[in-house]
């Protein structure tokens, strides 16, 4: 047997804490700093997430993970100008493992902050050198390329924690945990997300682009590691909103509607123009976008708290020209672990952006569902895979 030990459990009170292999090796390494509990929770549940998307498509992946659910997922796609600014990526040189970070990174930027990164291939200079900028537990990945691991093991003063995984490891078939002294035990979930999820289109529109498919794809691979309830909003080769563990699938539907709107909205001309005081962190200019953004930014205004944050007093964006805004993103994927019960979750989807829908299917308003999406000239595959992650 093989173990680690960790500084605690969930919380400081919770010690002794280790995490330990009954059979074999530890496939991990720390090669900096010490893992937490859920730190390593969050790496292998990112692993297992950017192994299945670099396989499915073929790119380099990358995820951002809080609290065992992914706050952004992508693959290694090239950003656009605007993406770009909204990212902050500055001067460095992007390669397309750099590329899948930042959008990772950059999808839900005030989620990630302290997040623990998953990538699927060996960590480049670009990308270590994005990762220096942000503020981050930790990252797990197969290997490292030597400067890149020293600009890494920097962080925090020095105490980052940098973990190595065996790529070639394979887990158990069963897989088990313990709650209340009571042991639970299932088969892992190794169901394969492929093309043949999307066969069975439901909708009288049945045209899927090969960029809906692999946007499709993500979100069901993405939401495969996700607490439940949850739904995925995915276009151009991310997650631009997850909404995670709710009880409700419409509140679902809206929290990752929302995600996704604010970081359309963070391309627009408006937020690309603000001028931020000198000095400011890039949490503090993260936290000013998302109150600009929010129906709380008058009241900034008005008390004269813009003069810490802006250069000069920062434009209202007023509701109606974000929703203009807004109106103009289209083409964008929407996942679901599990059925949609009411027409109401394609109607929220819709207005953020959704042309094409992956859901299990099964619930007795199916009809009501598809009906839904015929109204808005909407693709819907069935997949008949529910993805429960908890």
């Amino acid at each position: 047997m093989t173990e680690l030990p960790l500084k605690y459990g969930c919380n400081p009170n919770q010690t002794p804490a280790r995490v330990f292999m009954e059979k074999g090796e530890l496939p991990i390494s720390v090669l900096n700093g010490r893992a937490g509990y859920i730190n390593l929770l969050d790496a292998l549940n990112g692993w297992q997430l950017v192994r299945e998307l670099s396989a499915m498509s073929g790119l380099p992946a990358a995820t951002s993970f809080k609290h065992v659910s992914p706050a952004g997922a992508a693959v290694g796609l090239p950003l656009s100008d605007a993406l770009k600014a909204a990212y902050f990526t500055g001067n460095v040189e992007l390669s397309p493992l750099a590329c899948a970070y930042a959008r990772a990174r950059g999808a839900d930027r005030m989620s990630s902050f302290g997040d623990f990164i998953a990538l699927s291939e060996t960590v480049d200079v670009p990308t270590a050198r994005l990762i220096a900028k942000e503020v981050s537990d930790g990252i797990i990945a197969p290997s490292y390329e030597k400067e890149a691991l020293e600009i890494l093991c920097a962080k925090k003063s020095g105490a980052y924690t940098v973990i190595q995984i065996d790529k070639a490891y394979e887990p158990e078939a069963i897989e088990r945990k313990s709650v209340f002294g009571v042991t639970f035990e299932q088969r892992r979930n190794t169901a394969l997300i492929d093309s043949t999820c999307l066969e069975t289109l439901v909708t009288k529109n049945k045209t899927l682009s090969d960029d809906d498919k692999r946007n499709l794809l993500i979100s069901l691979i993405v939401l495969k590691y996700t607490q439940s309830n949850s739904v995925a909003y995915v276009k151009d080769g991310q997650a631009i909103g997850i909404g995670a563990g709710q009880q409700s699938r419409v509140h679902c539907t809206r929290l990752a509607g929302n995600k996704a709107d604010n970081w359309w909205l963070r391309q627009s001309p408006r937020v690309l123009g603000l001028a931020f005081v000198d000095g400011i962190t890039r949490a503090e200019r993260d936290n000013a976008i998302d109150v600009y953004l929010g129906d709380e930014c008058m009241d900034v205004c008005a008390d004269g708290a813009w003069q810490k944050i802006f250069k000069t007093e920062p434009p209202v964006f007023s509701r109606e020209e974000k929703q203009q805004w807004i109106a103009q993103n289209t083409g964008v994927a929407v996942g679901s672990d599990a059925f949609f019960p009411f027409g109401d979750n394609i109607g929220r989807a819709h207005r953020s952006g959704a042309t094409v829908v992956a859901q299990p299917g099964g619930s007795i308003r199916d009809d009501e569902v598809i009906a839904a999406c015929d109204a808005h000239n909407m693709v819907m595959a069935f997949t008949g895979l529910r993805l429960f992650h908890h």
